[in-house]
């Protein structure tokens, strides 16, 4: 009769692991802290100029233009002062590499600019570049030729910077790659971002 007890005890006490280590995860996700954008303290208007660091030329109309770096995880607005502020972002495939050929969720390398502001129905506020553009087809083509690519491979397109589903903000903090290629802010740093970015400015996104 002991030995039955016995038994039946380390069943409840085997049964309970799982869930141990469960509640040990939630907790360290939890815990992991958030990253959230800096800003430059003060906006002021500024002049015409050449904007420093991306080799891209501002103007009054519009003094930004957006250095996105893949190693960092971050997107970096600059204007004709400098630094104005960081957005921190995550994207589409664990492989940061130059995006090959349209389905391999990777974020193109490349100088871009922003052609479209919408709201999207499902993560509201976008940024669409204009890839392809030349250079992106040029290097498309290049790759067909050296047989590095299938004949049968297409480019893609739709490339956007965008903000994640409002309840879904935990995958920029946990570096979670989510899109199909597209760079992923904050719901709520993206509306901030939407709001002053005007069209036709500069992205640079390197690795």
């Amino acid at each position: 009769m002991n030995s039955v007890i016995k038994f039946s005890q380390g069943m409840k006490t085997f049964r309970l692991y799982p869930l141990f280590a469960l509640c040990i995860l939630f907790t360290l996700v939890a815990f992991v802290p958030a990253r959230n954008k800096k800003k430059r303290a003060s906006k002021k208007t500024y002049p015409v100029n050449v904007a420093r660091n991306a080799g891209v030329t501002s103007t009054t109309e519009n003094p930004y233009y957006i250095i996105i770096d893949k190693s960092d995880y971050e997107l970096k607005v600059y204007d004709a002062e400098g630094w104005y502020a960081t957005y921190p972002i995550v994207f589409g495939s664990r492989d940061l590499g130059d995006k090959m050929r349209e389905g391999d969720k990777k974020t193109p390398d490349g100088h871009f600019k922003v052609i479209q502001k919408k709201i999207h129905p499902k993560w509201s506020y976008e940024l669409l570049l204009d890839y392809p553009n030349d250079e992106s087809v040029q290097r498309f083509n290049e790759r067909k030729q050296r047989g590095l690519l299938p004949k049968s491979a297409k480019i893609g397109g739709g490339i956007a910077i965008h903000a994640t589903r409002p309840e879904e903000e935990w995958t920029v903090d946990n570096f979670y790659n989510w899109t199909d290629g597209c760079v992923s802010v904050k719901y709520t740093e993206m509306k901030d971002l939407f709001s002053f970015i005007p069209l036709g400015t500069p992205v640079t996104i390197q690795p």
